[in-house]
């Protein structure tokens, strides 16, 4: 295991730069269904919405810092959950959300939030939880994380795609009709063939570790996923709107976790082995659970 914080992964600046411009192409065509009508309801009852936030900026890191200490993984490995913990809900939730009988309102409304925040939340979320856990503290020392860096490359990454797609939206409506869905497919294929080219260029060292991030990513994720449904299950919210703080909680933008990875740490093997398994461990469950879920009544939102 320790051999693991010494390991780092093979990746050239244009890799790096591919996937800093496929991440900004996926956060395009996501916001390209984001419209004001989504938050609408949200000013009446927004009871959801900070739900949602606190499962994800609050509950998860929380809940990390509590599992790195039970688990006692890796240093680096522990240095990914706490990235992974830090960074927004993914871009595939809405989908996710949608196929589930969520609330889908709900996701489209948390990704944009959770996007937005991401550029302060980020980088303090994770340089304040990570500073609590002594192993990942001493790892902190030895890296140079500078902040207005970590900024810019979220604001270029998340929040500039973001303010693009929505007005491209809403200045070209017949357009975006037609573009929409299969930006929506092109997007997804990019997403997962980043994957799969990253495990790719290291096979041979994904061979020899991921059996040390398999269990820690099961166990990780799956705290995501049923503590989001629990808290919004206390705030006692409907159960669509708790299928959707479920999935917003537990799908992390891994492919953001994996840029500011080879930007700012160098690749180090726990953290990229760690973000790049979770890429595929929370497509597979959320998938899967959403498919469970679109099985199940109810399929509309019940009125609190």
């Amino acid at each position: 295991m320790e051999s693991l914080d010494s390991i780092q992964l093979n990746f050239s600046e244009g890799n790096i730069l591919f996937m800093n411009i496929a991440l900004s192409f996926i956060m395009f065509g996501v916001s390209l269904e984001i419209k004001t009508d989504h938050f609408k309801p949200l000013v009446g009852h927004p009871k959801p919405l900070f739900t949602g936030l606190f499962s994800q900026f609050i509950f998860l890191p929380v809940a990390t810092l509590i599992l790195v200490n039970i688990l006692q993984p890796s240093p680096s490995i522990a240095l990914g959950m706490f990235l992974l913990a830090a960074v927004p809900g993914g871009n595939i939730s809405n989908f996710m959300s949608h196929m589930a009988r969520g609330n889908t309102a709900l996701s489209v409304s948390l990704t944009a939030f959770s996007s937005a925040f991401s550029i302060l939340l980020t980088p303090l979320n994770f340089g304040f939880w990570a500073a609590l856990y002594p192993p990942t503290r001493e790892i902190l020392k030895t890296i140079t994380l500078d902040p207005v860096a970590v900024f810019k490359i979220i604001a270029l990454l998340l929040i500039i795609p973001l303010v693009l797609g929505i007005g491209f939206a809403k200045k070209f409506p017949k357009i975006t009709e037609r573009i929409v869905k299969p930006i929506k497919n092109l997007s997804m294929l990019i997403f997962i063939g980043f994957v799969i080219f990253a495990f790719k260029a290291n096979y041979s060292i994904f061979l020899e570790v991921i059996q040390f991030v398999v269990f820690i990513v099961l166990i990780h994720h799956t705290v995501a996923l049923t503590g989001g449904y629990n808290i919004a299950r206390l705030m006692k919210l409907d159960i669509p709107t708790r299928r959707s703080i479920a999935i917003e909680t537990s799908i992390q933008n891994s492919g953001l976790a994996l840029v500011l990875i080879f930007n700012f740490f160098d690749g180090i093997g726990g953290m990229a082995i760690l973000a790049a398994w979770w890429s595929i461990w929370h497509i597979v469950v959320g998938l899967s659970i959403s498919y469970f879920w679109s099985r199940k009544a109810p399929a509309t939102l019940v009125p609190n």
